[in-house]
């Protein structure tokens, strides 16, 4: 069958590898010059199988106001006259229950532990350069009620397969020398060792080479205007260099498939949560971290990537076409440098802003849509890296009529 997937970040780069292993002829189309150089180039690069836990929590609420008013709040909420915006909002705070927030739980472990095990046997059949490690995540808490939640947490998620365990602060130092700056500040932490990291970017672009030796068809340069239907069926794709037609179309084009898919009268749920991060040089006279690490004081997360540190953060809600702010970017470094001043060479750090794509539940939307022959590889949020391979083959076996490897109905919509 011939297929198009529409969009060349990670996600889409991976959902077109496992559709030419099933034997498609594929293409890709995207409107960068080549694979994962906009929400996917620069992100947080850890790959958090047992951190996927969603934003809509019963917990969040009571922190809203402080995050609002905060200046160097992790938070950033600029209202706009966009129904979007505050129809995502309604959905979040109705989502913010118990009971949704285990249920959703649940189902992202499961896509999370999935993934896992599909990335590492990418790895191991693939040869893929890309700063990868399998050295853990250590997630701080600088306060004792923070860690007390994390703890039962902890424990529910030890009753779906997570392995996790508590640290005192003086354990957390001890386990991560870098963070003697923080010795006596931090309450504990709770310790993953099965957690990853690596460089998407270059994830991505291996794996799309790998795609393209399969046969797999690379437009770039190309923005994709509309999906052209007829007889309840979407026939091609409308884009600067031309129509291309296809048997199937998957999108997976992020925050862009909104306006792609409304025509359609397929409304998801999404809005940009805006985020940033920097990389820093490492060399010998600095003093990175060698396992990955999450700040939930400050909301921002390290990653060791090779000769490289990433450091992330930043939730903006801000607008559907808003664009970065230095002033964002500039508290993220301050924080960094606080955290962790030896960690890299912060002058000559190269910056990202990404647009992460994200539902109210922080599930993805994977799966058939009301046409027949059009799929849907949206709203991984901050999340795109970790759930993606689990999310292709989701979709793949979708296409392919096979059974799900996992329960999927949570990730449908409507």
């Amino acid at each position: 069958m011939r297929i198009c997937v529409l969009g060349g970040g990670v996600v889409g780069i991976v959902t077109a590898y496992y559709l030419s292993r099933d034997g498609h002829d594929v293409t890709v189309i995207d409107q960068e010059a080549g694979p994962a150089l906009e929400t996917s180039f620069a992100n947080g690069g850890q790959l958090s199988y047992s951190y996927v836990a969603p934003l809509a929590d019963p917990s969040v609420i009571p922190k809203l106001p402080g995050w609002l008013l905060r200046p160097d709040s992790p938070l950033q909420f600029v209202p706009r006259f966009e129904p979007q915006q505050w129809r995502w909002l309604l959905r979040f705070l109705a989502s913010c229950t118990l009971s949704a927030s285990r249920e959703a739980t649940v189902q992202l472990l499961a896509l999370g532990f999935y993934s896992r095990s599909l990335i590492h046997a990418i790895v191991r059949e693939e040869n893929i350069a890309f700063d990868y490690v399998r050295n853990g995540k250590l997630v701080l808490y600088r306060g004792a009620m923070g860690l007390e939640g994390a703890k039962r947490q902890m424990a529910f998620q030890a009753t779906l397969g997570a392995e996790q365990e508590a640290l005192s602060g003086q354990a957390c130092v001890d386990l991560e020398p870098a963070l003697a700056p923080l010795a006596g500040k931090l309450a504990g932490g709770i310790y993953t060792p099965s957690e990853d990291a690596g460089d998407c970017h270059k994830f991505t672009r291996g794996l799309a080479a790998v795609a393209a030796a399969r046969g797999v068809t690379f437009v770039y340069g190309a923005t994709v205007r509309d999906l052209l239907g007829a007889h309840g069926r979407v026939v091609a794709v409308r884009t600067t260099q031309g129509d291309v037609d296809a048997d199937a179309f998957v999108v997976a084009l992020g925050i862009n498939s909104l306006d792609l898919l409304r025509p359609l009268g397929i409304k998801v749920p999404l809005y940009p949560i805006n985020g940033y991060s920097l990389t820093l040089p490492v060399g010998p006279s600095h003093r990175p971290p060698r396992i990955s690490i999450t700040d939930t004081h400050n909301k921002v997360v390290y990653a060791p990537l090779g000769d490289r540190l990433r450091i992330a953060g930043m939730a903006d809600i801000t607008g559907l076409t808003s664009g970065p702010d230095a002033r964002r970017l500039a508290l993220l470094a301050r924080q960094a440098r606080e955290t962790f001043p030896a960690g890299g060479d912060y002058d000559h750090a190269a910056t990202w802003f990404g647009r992460r794509p994200a539902t109210p539940t922080s599930k993805p939307v994977l799966g058939a849509t009301a046409y027949p022959n059009l799929w849907l590889n949206v709203g991984h949020g901050s999340l795109g890296f970790t759930l993606a391979c689990g999310s292709a083959k989701v979709v793949t076996d979708a296409i392919a009529g096979r059974p799900p490897a996992i329960p999927t109905g949570g990730f449908t919509w409507p």
